[in-house]
């Protein structure tokens, strides 16, 4: 048993013998194990059974050298609770079919009990942190307020968020309402997940690129920051995560978080020095080049590598998720090759003469 993973000390600023690295949607579609699962279950029936969404949980852990699992769910879950009426159609996402378009609208929002309406998501939890048995931490999760509330406005994914924006501009009132009953609710459920085993939470705040940093400012920073100052009676560790952020990340490192996550737009270096080297960082290979021929996802990887410097606090990831058509192959190696490069070994870094050494 590891009593100390090096992911946890990486994510407390500590030295560790390499660089820890997972992936956001790592258990999915890219494994052949998941997809036979997935022929016989819908998405929602997958999450909602313990013992599906612990063994899917578990099946990258089992493929690759991962230095973190996180749990099988979805950030779009604690919604049906809420009053929101979700379904997941094949080739299509999440769909809402009662979106949120009014202040009625949003008075009429429940803010659920944890314990009482996430159970089956509590239970996998507990089941894969005793499965686990120390060996790797698990990271519990929720979607940040701004991406949450954007579901449930615009009825599913947007491109634009007019919809979002002209309730967020004309009914600040109803917006606030909104904001605190999800930063609310995303707390008590945080919360819950990590008195249930998940030693780290991550909070996916993945649309607020969209917003202007004086609007991120305004209408989402104040409700985040809720959510990640009642995040420290828990005592794990936090993560705030978010795409098209270049120009947020200072204004996500005030809302909270003890690892601020970075995507691919910007260099990572250029991310750390703008968020500060007092937190960590988490990132940032496109997804889409793991679907590149292995000499330039070796490449891309070590340049990720090199801009963070061997400096405590990094945790290799990608920008986003996984992709379903991403090789295998190109997985295991980046994990491998994370770790060997950062470890000092030489192997690792003459394996193509163009890369130099």
């Amino acid at each position: 048993m590891v009593n100390d993973p090096r992911f946890l000390r990486a994510v407390h600023l500590e030295k560790t013998d390499c660089t820890p690295v997972w992936f956001m949607r790592q258990a999915g579609r890219y494994l052949e194990e998941y997809r036979r699962i997935r022929e016989r279950h819908g998405l929602l029936d997958m999450f909602k059974n313990p013992e599906i969404a612990a063994e899917v949980t578990l099946q990258p852990l089992k493929a690759f050298p991962l230095d973190a699992a996180i749990i099988f769910a979805d950030i779009l879950l604690p919604l049906e609770a809420m009053g929101i009426e979700l379904e997941f159609v094949e080739g299509e996402g999440p769909v809402i079919h009662n979106p949120v378009r009014t202040g009625g609208d949003v008075d009429a929002l429940r803010v659920p009990d944890p314990e009482e309406h996430f159970g089956f998501l509590l239970t996998s939890i507990r089941w894969v942190r005793a499965e686990l048995d120390g060996k790797v931490p698990l990271i519990g999760f929720g979607g940040g307020p701004f991406t949450l509330g954007s579901y449930m406005i615009e009825g599913g994914a947007s491109r634009n968020y007019v919809l979002t924006k002209r309730l967020m501009y004309e009914q600040p009132a109803s917006w606030n309402l909104l904001m605190d009953k999800l930063a609310v609710m995303l707390a008590s459920y945080l919360l819950a997940q990590a008195r249930s085993g998940a030693e780290v939470l991550q909070l996916f705040d993945s649309w607020a690129g969209c917003l202007s940093p004086a609007d991120y400012r305004e209408y989402v920073l104040p409700h985040t920051r809720k959510i990640f100052d009642a995040l420290r009676q828990a005592g794990a560790p936090s993560i705030h995560f978010g795409t098209g952020t270049a120009d947020l990340l200072p204004w996500m490192r005030e809302a909270g978080g003890d690892v601020i996550g970075v995507d691919w737009r910007t260099n990572l270096d250029d991310a750390w020095n703008r968020i500060g080297t007092d937190v960590g960082i988490q990132g940032n290979l496109d997804p889409v080049t793991l679907m590149a021929p292995w000499p330039i996802v070796r490449q891309r990887a070590r340049e990720v590598l090199d801009r963070a410097g061997g400096q405590p606090g990094h945790v290799f990831n990608l920008g986003h998720g996984i992709l379903p058509a991403t090789p295998v192959d190109n997985v295991r190696a980046l994990v491998e090759f994370v770790h060997d490069y950062t470890s000092g070994n030489p192997e690792s870094r003459i394996q193509n003469p163009e890369l130099g050494t």
